[in-house]
């Protein structure tokens, strides 16, 4: 229904809100650093040379594009919907905690035992990796999706405020996306700076840390499906 009360050519409300660019502004300062920090593209750089360092470059650079559009489409995915699509689905946080940190841990186990010169066997089986594992769950996996839903959960009661909120965080969710691509499209080079032992002893540790988060995201929803029930146990007598 037409809005009798707003004259022809009138910008719509919330383009009227006089602190709109602030609460813009405020939704991508909080929403920046907290979904950079989890996703680490830095350090995920290390382990994307790690798994398709037998590809070419043409490869690599198509795959650091395709890892960079996917992780886009779940981070807006995650902020915009996240709760709803688990809703509808059936599937708790606590259950994408479990398996993801699962994932997450057995991939980060292999990378830590792996050869030092472990060659992705073609370039069909290195472009299937863009999704499973580079994207999910290694680069934007549960944690992400995680801090997605808590972002989402954080937007303002008031109507007019909610279009400017997600507007902030889907431009955080663009440059963190932007980052991933710099750092996996230049993954090759950030290695080569620290040298060849350098960049082996480097990517071990971030395997390392790979592994950490994963039992820490397997933990935290462990205690997520258990909590309440320990919480309500009966104490020993």
């Amino acid at each position: 229904m037409y809005d009798y009360g707003r004259a022809i050519g009138d910008p719509p409300p919330m383009l009227q809100d006089p602190n709109g660019v602030q609460r813009l502004l405020e939704a991508l300062q909080l929403g920046f650093p907290a979904l950079f920090s989890i996703v680490n593209p830095i350090g995920g750089a290390f382990v994307f040379q790690a798994m398709t360092g037998g590809s070419d470059a043409n490869t690599q650079a198509r795959l650091a594009r395709l890892v960079a559009l996917y992780s886009l489409a779940v981070l807006i995915v995650s902020l915009w919907a996240g709760s709803f699509v688990l809703s509808f689905f059936g599937v708790s946080l606590a259950a994408l905690r479990c398996a993801g940190g699962s994932v997450i841990a057995l991939n980060a186990w292999r990378l830590l035992n792996a050869p030092d010169r472990e060659a992705v066997e073609t370039t069909k089986a290195s472009a299937d990796m863009a999704f499973f594992p580079l994207t999910m769950p290694l680069t934007a996996g549960p944690g992400t999706i995680s801090v997605g839903v808590a972002l989402s959960s954080k937007h303002p009661r008031a109507f007019e405020g909610l279009g400017w909120y997600f507007g902030g965080m889907s431009l955080a969710a663009i440059a963190v996306a932007g980052t991933i691509w710099l750092g996996y499209r230049n993954a090759y080079l950030i290695t080569r700076l620290f040298g060849e032992h350098g960049a082996r002893t480097f990517g071990r540790l971030m395997a390392f840390l790979l592994l950490c988060i994963g039992v820490q995201v397997l933990i935290t929803g462990v205690q997520d499906v258990f909590g309440p029930l320990l919480g309500h146990a009966p104490e020993g007598g």
